[in-house]
């Protein structure tokens, strides 16, 4: 019996003397805090080039549309008729550097009365993101073609997509995952 004993308190020994050693190891600690603090380092950091690729994209939308805004506002014929949607979208994405897919943005172009008329809506449904936007090319009235020396409201609508979801982050995502940009200028057209 006296053998057991013996043994059991050189095995008792040797594990205290061996997690004193684990404890005074230093080898291997950058390893651990890297573990531990470069994921979030890396989110943060993909966070923010998200961030910045975002409001990238937010002022090439703007500025396309304000670009492309001058073809209805001096009245260029292929711009100003109710069947001119199709040549507005491939001018405005024309100026957008390949950044957006086209077919994802919504725009919307259309007459209204006086600058007091322009109000914009949420265009997209709050529980799900999906789009709850009618896209118009139109002066005034449904069918009408944009006269000279109206008021034009031409609104640009994309949904951004994000990758980085760090919970608290994202205040500007919308139900479905993504990031929405927008665009609206109000012009008058000059007399045509």
């Amino acid at each position: 019996m006296g053998t057991i004993a013996r043994g059991e308190r050189k095995t008792g020994h040797r594990r205290v003397r061996l997690i004193g050693r684990f404890l005074r190891a230093d080898r291997g600690v950058t390893a651990v805090e890297f573990a531990v603090v470069g994921p979030l380092f890396f989110a943060m950091i993909g966070a923010t080039i998200e961030t910045a690729l975002a409001f990238f994209a937010g002022y090439a939308l703007d500025t396309a549309v304000i670009d492309s805004s001058r073809l209805i506002r001096t009245g260029q014929p292929d711009y100003i008729s109710t069947a001119s949607a199709d040549n507005y979208r491939a001018a405005l994405c024309g100026r957008l550097y390949g950044i957006f897919d086209c077919e994802q943005l919504r725009i919307s172009v259309q007459g209204i009365e006086t600058f007091r008329d322009f109000t914009t809506t949420f265009p997209l449904e709050n529980d799900t993101g999906a789009w709850n936007f009618t896209q118009h090319y139109r002066g005034l009235r449904s069918g009408e073609n944009i006269e000279g020396g109206k008021y034009v409201m031409i609104e640009a609508y994309y949904k951004w997509p994000t990758f980085f979801n760090i919970p608290g982050l994202n205040i500007a995502q919308t139900a479905d995952g993504k990031r929405l940009l927008a665009s609206a200028h109000v012009l008058r057209t000059e007399p045509f």
